[in-house]
């Protein structure tokens, strides 16, 4: 209360004075009607806690503006007071209306850019109305300058500045009322006109607050609404919807700070409709409409504030405190108001962007804050925040446009499946890889990217016959992409060649639904030329085996088992070297899905593929789903590494379809060697060089996974 009273004091009497000298006490009872109408209201129907909502520096600057108007219009001050009401009133219902259909949750968006400049424009506008205040005469007029007001306004400045620095425990404003009290009060010493509480034009003078008078004053005002005219509200829509907006985003702004430092979250929808009800509240008995504000709610919180009773006291003691010290209020100086609206128009000011300038890379950015400011000060706020957005989504699509949505280019040849083929397949890929590409995208696909990336694989879809692009990375896609990819398809036909697409989501990070638009797009359907794959690595292992030319049957399960001299690592072995080693070996078979073993289990065994499949899976951490990391078919063998190095197996080895194998256990293996050691060295030789080739593969596609 210490913070929000004498700041909504301040801003009352800024705003209402605004309509003449004499209308000054009228905006301090206005100030503290809506510090105490939004601190009882907003509270108890909003849903966040620590919250202090009051006027505040925005409703103080749009307020004043239309002040200003009303009076070089002509208009008389008891309609500006009238039409001021009613337009916190209206301001309160668009707030409400904003609240019900749920919009309160897009102002969170707002760029930084526009909310520092936004902040630092309002903090211009209520420094530029306060000088002349503070000066005692316009700005540009030094002769007319009144020493007095400038020596409390000091005073007040200084008392605020130094606050912080002297006591943690008394708010900075009640310092800087307080230094601006005693300069006044030595002042006065040598003037007696300045003890005078009638005609006294340094002080905010007699609230004139009596219960009667009040009651009479409100009840009149009330009449008077009634009768104004449809088109009269209706011209003031406009300037409620700057209201609104500007309350809006300064209580959200302050909402989602707080929830920073609290780690809680906050309904915004459900504040808003809390905070226009407030304002119809504070404006219908003749407060000032307000938000939620970042400096009282930072001082409750650090004051060990745990609920929204913390905002309902605050209210209440507002009320208290004006009731028991009006007599008071009516002393402090005008200049002293000036100067503490000064201070906070200071500490609005956001800094930060200088340090834009120090980077070609962000200069842009400082332009956006700068804008925002000078429209802000030219024009108004709203227009601020609005060229504010605008720009930043101009920044944005340059950057979208700029960047490349390609992350990186490979050719199958360079980057294999999860299948482990045998080395006269491996050779084949080496020697045909070049007729499959693999493209990575990443980032968004829109009319500002598409040109580049097209551009980027026309020369590709010349010399290529498979097309791999993989969409795991791709965060949105329009129209214009959709058309480029129907483009890309017809090209690839034209030459033969087939476009493979995989991890093609059904939802996108933007909530598309991406395998329903590439079909409705025209992109995919019952185009034969178009594939969609589930994975990257079954993409291509589907070129991989078109290259080979062996369309998967190799790895169906209709084929025969392989006898141990049908299998590429023994040909070319005598028969009777086979006979004696398949003796040591144990014929297995498992189930589709049957574990052959498990991560962890002990590495004891070499096993040799008859039939099926089997794939090794890599766990991820305690209850992430397993990654399949490599495939085995027939004539192929695994379980090698763990074999030769005898630590225990670092994956799980799951078949994949039935599958039949040779076993070949290391006790029978020792055996083996203790009496054929040319077999066993030449096994052992075998599968050391298999080993090796694939490690030599490996090493290759790590090499290229860096480079991307």
């Amino acid at each position: 209360m210490l913070v929000a009273l004498p700041a909504a004091v301040a801003f009352g009497v800024t705003v209402y004075a605004a309509i003449g000298a004499e209308y000054a006490a009228f905006g301090a009872l206005a100030g503290i009607l809506g510090a105490t109408a939004l601190g009882l209201i907003a509270p108890i129907f909003g849903g966040t806690d620590r919250l202090i909502s009051a006027p505040c520096a925005p409703a103080a600057a749009v307020l004043s503006a239309f002040a200003i108007e009303l009076v070089q219009q002509g208009v008389s001050p008891s309609s500006i007071v009238l039409l001021m009401a009613m337009l916190g009133i209206l301001t309160g219902f668009i707030q409400i209306f904003i609240g019900f259909l749920g919009i309160g949750k897009l102002i969170r968006y707002i760029p930084y850019p526009v909310v520092s400049g936004y902040l630092s424009g309002v903090g211009l506008i209520i420094i530029g109305s306060q000088l002349p205040k503070l000066l005692g005469a316009p700005l540009f007029s030094p002769s007319l300058w009144d020493a007095r007001n400038m020596v409390i306004g000091a005073s007040t400045i200084l008392g605020m500045l130094l606050a912080t620095r002297i006591t943690k425990t008394i708010p900075a404003t009640i310092v800087g009322l307080v230094a601006g009290g005693v300069a006044y009060g030595g002042l006065a010493m040598n003037d007696p006109a300045m003890l005078r509480l009638d005609g006294n034009k340094w002080v905010i003078g007699s609230l004139g607050a009596s219960i009667d008078g009040y009651i009479g004053l409100l009840t009149k005002r009330w009449f008077d609404m009634g009768e104004l005219k449809l088109s009269q509200i209706a011209s003031l829509l406009g300037n409620a919807l700057t209201l609104a907006a500007l309350l809006s985003i300064d209580t959200l702004k302050t909402c989602v700070v707080l929830d920073q430092m609290t780690r809680t979250r906050h309904d915004p929808n459900r504040e808003l409709t809390a905070q226009g009800l407030g304002n119809i509240v504070a404006s219908a008995i003749g407060g000032m409409p307000g938000a939620g504000t970042m400096g009282a709610s930072l001082v409750n919180l650090s004051s060990g504030a745990k609920t929204r009773m913390s905002g309902i006291l605050e209210g209440s003691f507002a009320f208290i405190a004006a009731v028991l010290l009006g007599a008071l209020l009516a002393w402090i100086p005008v200049a002293t108001l000036s100067g503490v609206l000064l201070v906070i128009g200071l500490r609005m000011i956001d800094t930060n962007p200088l340090r834009y300038l120090e980077s070609r890379s962000t200069v842009l950015d400082f332009l956006v804050v700068l804008a925002v400011v000078i429209v802000a000060l030219t024009v108004g706020l709203i227009a601020a925040s609005a060229t504010g957005v605008a720009l930043s989504i101009l920044l944005f699509l340059r950057e979208q446009v700029g960047g490349n949505v390609i992350r990186r280019k490979s050719l199958v040849n360079e980057r294999s499946s999860t299948w482990y083929r045998p080395e006269a397949e491996m050779r084949t890929l080496k020697q045909k890889g070049e007729r499959g590409m693999i493209i990575e995208l990443q980032g968004s696909l829109f009319f500002g990217t598409t040109h580049q990336f097209f551009l980027t694989l026309e020369p590709e879809l010349r010399v290529r016959d498979y097309i791999i692009l993989d969409f795991q990375r791709v965060q949105s896609l329009d129209l214009t992409a959709a058309h480029t990819l129907v483009l890309i398809r017809d090209l690839l036909h034209e030459r033969r060649g087939i476009l493979l697409l995989s991890n093609v989501r059904e939802v996108l990070p933007n909530g598309r639904n991406l395998r329903e638009f590439l079909k409705l797009s025209g992109v995919t359907g019952t185009h034969s030329h178009v594939k969609i794959m589930p994975t990257l690595e079954s993409a291509i292992q589907w070129v991989e085996d078109k290259l080979i030319g062996i369309h998967n049957a190799a790895h169906a399960t209709v084929s025969a088992p392989l006898e141990l001299h049908q299998m590429e690592l023994f040909q070319g072995r005598k028969d009777d070297t086979l006979q004696d080693l398949e003796a040591c070996m144990e014929r297995r078979s498992w189930k589709a899905g049957e574990a052959i073993y498990r991560q962890g289990d002990p590495g004891h065994a070499l096993f040799f593929i008859r039939s099926g499949e089997v794939r090794l899976l890599v766990g991820r951490g305690s209850g992430a789903a397993a990654r399949h990391v490599a495939s085995f078919g027939r004539g192929d063998f695994f379980g090698g590494m763990a074999f030769l190095d005898g630590h225990a197996h670092g994956n799980d080895a799951i078949a994949h379809q039935d599958t039949e194998t040779y076993m070949l256990t290391l006790e029978k293996f020792n055996q083996l060697a203790e009496t054929h050691h040319k077999i066993a060295y030449t096994m052992l030789f075998a599968i050391a060089r298999t080993l090796a080739l694939r490690l030599r593969y490996t090493d290759e596609e790590l090499v290229l996974l860096q480079q991307g």
